[in-house]
């Protein structure tokens, strides 16, 4: 009995482990099966490379084509050269391109924590739920947009792993103990932020610290020793901005501003067209099939302000949403930190549908009761779409069957057995959605479809191949936009054909989608 009950009080770090365990996997299958895409990866992965061709205080100042590059700090360009260095200790030829597996490992590796972290944010906000720990953990591992942006050699899933290891370190601090190992995270967290997509830091901390503040309602509190160790951790992240200043002096405001917050606030960028609906249309697209609990949770968090759990959670909510939505510049990738607060939300009202404990809101109990039933109706549909392409009835959706018919019979029998009066039933309903979901997401990224804008576009690695043959050569290319995957694979810069130059250049190759011509002075 004791034993039970000290169990209440701990963490479930094996089920935790288990999902981190299960996200690597998922991040790692197939990882290099298809190239680099426009425009983030295959720029990442230049500045990586010319990163790793440097030394000593050179490498603290990223360069593209041997010019600065002041889009980005350098923090996941550090790591990623860090393993292309690697790569090529093992590699008989120096002048071969990294692999795709090793640009995209440490981003992949990196953003499988926020798993682990968002279960523990939880366990802080709600000690006692055990279950809702497991589901926040389970959610953050079956979100569509996690999986792949994680998978990719962007900033975004890295990012969002930053985040959530800067509020779990905030909501683990207590008032009653020394905490200066969870401020000093914290102060890392932040310097990890401001080296990757520095004005990020801005939303993220201050949904973090309202609700710390919030909750202690104490000036003396403010003036805690402890948050010397949070300048500490500071340190790094400022200091690497400062060397930037004096380096470039006003030009590395431009990573703030001219191509920081001051562009996607006010720059109506390419593909930003749908505003505001890109990103509500992602949280659509993405957002299965926890999307069904989350206006519960967000319900919930609202009725219950009077708790660490519901000020925490409706203010990082409302904090991020507040900080994307009116961004001018609206990208699917730029919603990526709104899924840490959502699964914070969707984690209780699963948790519920598991254990049906009592509540003091009734009416919404009585909606979330009905959600097994709303969500195996929604796998049924799903199964018997797979079924009906599978035999032809169907035009579209049979490259995806392997997908959607594992999703959609763990949704169905998921559904169907959480609508169950036995406890054990609804948790073996749980498991079966959250393993239907695994087992989807593995066919999905063990085939080629899990980044499909590259069908947006030409594919550059037979271009590259031919470009090959004039290693020489000045190569420009007319009826297309610069390309950075281009780029890479041509191990130089392809630029974009101007009128003007016509009289010097000789077309070597013509195409219905892109010429190409040398030029010469």
């Amino acid at each position: 009995m004791t034993e039970s009950i000290f169990q209440n009080y701990r963490p479930p770090i094996l089920w935790i482990f288990l999902f981190w365990t299960i996200a690597c996997g998922i991040a790692f299958v197939s990882l290099g099966n298809l190239p680099l895409r426009d425009f983030d990866e295959a720029t990442v992965a230049r500045v990586a490379l010319e990163l790793s061709q440097k030394s000593g205080l050179d490498r603290l100042l990223p360069s593209i084509w041997d010019k600065p590059y002041l889009n980005k700090p350098p923090g996941l360009h550090w790591i990623i050269s860090f393993a292309i260095g690697i790569s090529q200790k093992f590699q008989n030829n120096i002048d071969l391109l990294p692999s795709e597996f090793c640009i995209r490992f440490f981003p992949a590796f990196l953003s499988t924590f926020v798993v682990p972290l968002g279960g523990l944010i939880q366990w802080n906000l709600r000690p006692k739920d055990r279950i809702a720990c497991i589901t926040t953990s389970a959610i953050l591992l079956t979100l569509l947009p996690i999986i792949r942006y994680g998978r990719m050699a962007m900033l975004d899933g890295t990012q969002l792993s930053a985040i959530a290891l800067l509020w779990f370190c905030f909501s683990s601090i207590k008032n009653n103990r020394s905490n200066k190992f969870y401020f000093l995270g914290a102060g890392f967290a932040c310097s990890f932020m401001l080296l990757l997509k520095a004005p990020i830091i801005f939303p993220a901390l201050f949904a973090s610290l309202f609700p710390l503040i919030w909750e202690y309602k104490s000036k003396k509190y403010l003036n805690n020793l402890s948050w010397v160790w949070f300048l500490y951790g500071l340190i790094p992240g400022l200091a690497w901005h400062l060397w930037n200043f004096f380096s470039y002096g006003s030009g590395a405001f431009w990573l703030w501003f001219g191509d920081g917050a001051g562009r996607v606030l006010f720059d109506k960028g390419q593909g930003s067209e749908l505003g505001i609906l890109i990103p509500i249309i992602e949280i659509f697209e993405g957002g299965w099939p926890w999307i069904l609990v989350w206006p519960i949770g967000f319900l919930w968090s609202f009725l219950s302000l009077n708790t660490r759990w519901g000020v925490w959670t409706f203010s990082t909510q409302i904090i991020i949403a507040c900080s994307i939505l009116p961004l001018k510049t609206q990208l699917p990738w730029y919603i990526h930190p709104i899924w840490l607060p959502f699964a914070l939300l969707s984690g209780p009202p699963v948790s519920w549908l598991i254990q049906r404990k009592d509540y003091d809101y009734g009416f919404s109990k009585k909606i979330l009761s009905k959600i097994p039933y709303i969500l195996s109706l929604i796998g049924l549909c799903v199964i018997s779409f797979s079924l009906l392409s599978r035999f032809n009835f169907l035009n579209g959706g049979y490259d995806y069957l392997s997908i959607i018919l594992s999703i959609g019979i763990s949704w169905f029998i998921g559904g169907w057995l959480l609508s169950n009066s036995r406890t054990y039933i609804r948790k073996l309903g749980f498991l079966g959605i959250i393993l239907g979901s695994i087992v989807g997401f593995f066919f999905l990224v063990n085939s080629k479809l899990w980044l499909w804008e590259l069908n947006e576009n030409w594919h550059v690695k037979p271009v590259a191949e031919f470009i090959s043959k004039f290693p020489d050569d000045e190569i420009y290319i007319s009826n297309s936009f610069e390309r950075p995957s281009l780029n890479w694979y041509s191990q130089k810069r392809i630029q974009t054909f101007e009128d003007k130059m016509q009289s010097k250049c000789i077309a070597i190759k013509e195409t219905n989608d892109w010429d190409l011509y040398t030029c010469n002075d």
